[in-house]
Formats: C-alpha cells, structure tokens, sequence
C-alpha cells in the first residue's frame, strides 16, 4: 500500500474537522482523540503531533466553527452598501440566519457546557473587531460617538451572549423579555447613537 504523506496544515485541517462531525453527531464530551483517530486511520503520534491534548482539540474545533461563520457574514458585509449602521444591521440578522441550528442544538444539550462556552468566548475574540471597524466607521459618519470601538463591541458582544443564551442559564421568559426590550437602547446609549437606531433588533 501506498502510504499519503500529506502536508501539515492539511493534516490538521483533516484532524480538526474529523473532530467537528464527530462533535455534532456525539457531543464535545464524548469525542476522545481515539475516536478521531479510528475515525481517519491515523496513528497516536499523528494526532499528538497537532494535539497535546482533548481539550487543545476542541479549541481548534471552537476556533473552525467560528471562523465559517465568520467568512458567510464578512461575504454578507462586503455585497452591501450603506452606512456603518446599516452595514451593522445586516451584520446582526446575518449572523442569526447563518447559525448552524444543528451545532446550536448540540452546544445546548447537557454535558456540552465546556464547549458552549468556548465557542462563545471565541466568537466574540472574532467577532469584536469586525464590529469594531463598523463602530469606528460610524463614528467617522458622525453617526456614533466613542473612543473605544473595539471595547464597545467587547462589551455589546458579551453582554447580548450571555444574558440571552439559554445555553448558559436556562433564563425565564420574562427575564428575556425584559432583556430584549432593554438592549437596543442601552447599545444607543452606549455608542450615543441616534434614539431608535437600534430598534431593528426588537
């Protein structure tokens, strides 16, 4: 037999999406590195050379997840024109249309909490700065108002992620409800954008 010498990035490119099926069809906890090995056919050296660990795993897998998501809602940014607010609308509705619901459905199955929370950690790292572009962009239109675009976005980002992610605490309707009323004018205010700019997200 012909041994496949592949090249590095490819490997862990293979690796790392072996481990991101595995991860929607068994759960972060029940994906073990074996299993990603019987799964491509490789030996234990291969993936340790990638992969010190589980845990190192699912951060890459995290990491894929976040940065797919993240190219569909740049291609979305780049076909529109408009203003910074404008542009951050279609920013917000895309990435809710373009959310896997089979991965979302597995983050917020029990036993999957460590993963959940990785990946929301590495959507906001990702995602503050591209917000962040749009925040400085309107602060050039004189549409919004700040000093601190990229801590603005950090803040909005993980603000909106946590207190609305019944993922992270199973919140009651009427604390979400009250949330969702709320947030549109806290963002205004915190980017001193015009009263009902924010509105489109109610």
């Amino acid at each position: 037999m012909v041994r496949i010498v592949k090249k590095p990035f490819e490997r862990r490119s293979e690796i790392v999406e072996a481990a991101r099926v595995l991860f929607q069809k068994k759960g972060g906890e029940r994906i073990t590195l074996q299993g990603v090995m019987d799964c491509l056919g490789i030996a234990k050296g291969t993936i340790y050379h990638y992969f010190k660990s589980k845990e190192e795993l699912l951060e890459a897998v995290a990491e894929e997840i976040v940065n797919r998501h993240l190219e569909k809602m740049v291609a979305f940014l780049e076909k529109m024109e408009g203003n910074a607010l404008e542009k951050m609308r279609v920013l917000i509705e895309s990435g809710r249309k373009l959310a896997s619901p089979q991965i979302l459905e597995e983050l917020h199955k029990r036993g999957n909490e460590a993963m959940h929370t990785r990946l929301l950690a590495v959507t906001l790292m990702k995602q503050a700065p591209l917000y962040a572009k749009l925040i400085e962009k309107g602060c050039e239109e004189g549409i919004f108002q700040t000093s601190a675009p990229l801590e603005c976005a950090e803040f909005v980002l993980s603000a909106v992620q946590f207190l609305t992610d019944l993922g992270i605490y199973p919140w009651s309707q009427e604390d979400l409800e009250r949330r969702r009323k709320a947030i549109p004018g806290l963002i205004e205010k915190q980017l001193q954008a015009p009263a009902g700019a924010f509105h489109f997200m109610l």
